[in-house]
């Protein structure tokens, strides 16, 4: 079968034309079992994608998981490895059916993809991660050891000091014949763990295609630099809108890619022809990045019980009260600020919100009614000198009644 080609049909049928043991990598993304119908609509609304992911039964769906598994299993080289992502709703079964096919002694990882999203308040924790389950075929899998930057807790001068192990099973710091600590030269860093902390795709990124369920490059790539080199040839038995297929051009790698839906092939060929990954920020320079709060601005919002607001010129916190977050936003005037600034800095971060209060914390001001003169009252800016009066919900609310 040629490479690098996406085929209509039932993924079932098309990998039993597939030679055994020519596959270096397969990836699964299959239904989830979640009984509905899933839909989402293009950017610009001129086309809706669609799915049905509904099964008469648990038992139903597991089978016909497990008898595509076995086929999956054929052709992959004995090099190869499977990555099977799914959620919560029937991890469990999909599991039990991977070591069914492959064995429980070739399972490798449960990875936890991890994100965060907007979610509406429901009873119950927040879905904020999926799983993928990580099996190869043998014990000889190929497998590219990658690494991660140590903690900021880490004391980077210790692990330098190589260690050994003695008698007991217990570690300790090796010495040479002299008594002195030997010391490493260099250091790869951590190895990369099952927990992969990245961002779900942005609505507005350039590499959504409306189509549901569709994942990030940035995760197909991980997964694929993990188990392959370049020109091996990589299967999606389900690839919907082509994710893995424009990861594996991009990291030039062959691939293969199937969907039963007329619209997900034509989706993933045009993907294909003309690849385009959206770079995330927040991995490339950190979350630390994100953090633009000052130690002082900080201490003043966990003392009034304000929620920080980080990459913000003019809104440094919102209002949390009784254990619920406001829209009341607060600017906190900053030393090197004149009260007319720190005024003109709020109204500017909140003119497009259309926040009906907001408050201005002076705590280098003095309570003169020349002060309050320069607040108009369509500014909805109340003004505080001192942090018990935005802890004292009474003045907050004479405070609004007076705007209103």
């Amino acid at each position: 079968m040629n490479t690098n080609q996406v085929l209509l049909g039932d993924c079932l049928e098309i990998i039993k034309h597939i030679e055994s043991e020519s596959i270096d990598l397969i990836y699964l993304d299959p239904p989830f079992f979640t009984q509905r119908t899933h839909k989402l609509a293009t950017k610009d609304n001129t086309k809706e994608y669609s799915f049905t992911d509904k099964w008469d039964n648990i038992n139903a769906y597991k089978d016909y998981i497990q008898e595509r598994l076995l086929e999956c299993q054929r052709t992959l080289k004995a090099t190869g490895s499977i990555f099977l992502h799914c959620d919560k709703t029937a991890s469990h079964y999909l599991r039990f059916a991977l070591d069914e096919v492959f064995g429980y002694s070739n399972f490798q990882s449960e990875i936890i993809w991890t994100y965060r999203r907007w979610s509406n308040s429901k009873k119950g924790l927040l879905n904020s991660h999926q799983t993928i389950f990580f099996y190869s075929k043998t014990d000889s899998f190929k497998f590219n050891q990658k690494y991660d930057n140590y903690s900021p807790s880490t004391n980077l001068d210790q692990i330098f000091q190589e260690r050994e192990r003695v008698s007991n099973g217990k570690s300790k710091y090796k010495t040479d014949q002299n008594g002195e600590v030997v010391y490493s030269q260099s250091k790869k860093g951590v190895p990369l763990g099952d927990t992969w902390d990245i961002p779900f795709l942005n609505p507005k990124a350039k590499e959504r295609v409306g189509y549901p369920t569709q994942k990030p490059i940035l995760l197909l790539e991980k997964i694929i630099e993990l188990t392959t080199n370049e020109n091996d040839l990589i299967l999606d038995p389900f690839c919907g809108s082509g994710t893995t297929l424009v990861a594996a051009k991009l990291l030039n790698r062959q691939f293969l890619g199937i969907d039963k839906s007329e619209d997900a092939v034509e989706l993933a060929k045009q993907r294909v022809l003309k690849p385009f990954k959206t770079n995330s920020n927040l991995l490339e320079n950190g979350r630390e990045t994100y953090l633009t709060k000052d130690e002082k601005t900080l201490e003043i919002l966990k003392q009034i019980g304000a929620v920080p607001v980080q990459r913000n010129k003019g809104i440094d916190g919102f209002l949390s009260q009784n254990g619920r977050i406001q829209a009341i936003p607060i600017k906190i005037q900053k030393f090197d600020e004149t009260f007319e600034e720190a005024k003109l800095a709020l109204l500017n971060a909140g003119k497009n919100s259309n926040y009906k209060t907001m408050i201005l914390l002076s705590l280098q001001g003095k309570k003169e009614d020349a002060l309050f003169e320069q607040i108009l009252p369509t500014d909805n800016i109340i003004v505080a000198f001192d942090l018990d009066q935005i802890k004292n919900f009474d003045f907050i609310s004479r405070s609004i009644d007076n705007l209103i």
